[in-house]
């Protein structure tokens, strides 16, 4: 997948105000990013991220549904590791080992961080999802946490 290539992916920018480091923590430390990740209402029981070139992501997302409990799995592989500023790596579904579930695409997660005066400009660049898929609301909601997490 083309870093330059968005027709196919969601695009979204955000400033926190919070200082760099902070961010690229939250992105990288398993503990963190469980505290933001996932839409209100969600929990994140693992979160197990080795933030090293080629190094695992395998992340559960949980949330109570009127049949019960619903579990999903995304694991990847961090792709790129440039502290504190890029980060890549690869997402898809899986089972709660790491298997893909082949029930959807390999996609790329992009996230770009950038020192501005007053915090950190953030882009992640989802590519592999449509703009306007439910991933795209998925991904604001987890944001406006992780803007709360960083006020926090």
């Amino acid at each position: 997948m083309s870093q330059t290539d968005t027709s196919d992916a969601v695009v979204i920018e955000r400033t926190f105000a919070a200082p760099i480091d902070l961010v690229w923590r939250m992105w990288t430390d398993g503990d963190e990013f469980a505290g933001w990740y996932g839409p209100p209402g969600a929990v994140i029981p693992v979160a197990d991220i080795d933030a090293t070139v080629g190094g695992d992501r395998r992340v559960c997302m949980q949330m109570e549904t009127p049949d019960g409990t619903m579990r999903m799995w995304f694991g990847g592989r961090h792709l790129t590791v440039e502290p504190p500023s890029l980060l890549v790596y690869s997402e898809s579904h899986t089972d709660e080992h790491g298997i893909p579930a082949g029930d959807g695409p390999d996609t790329e997660v992009r996230v770009e961080l950038t020192s501005v005066e007053g915090g950190t400009r953030m882009v992640m660049t989802h590519t592999g999802i449509p703009a306007d898929s439910p991933g795209a609301t998925g991904w604001n909601l987890a944001f406006d946490k992780l803007a709360a997490a960083l006020a926090g």
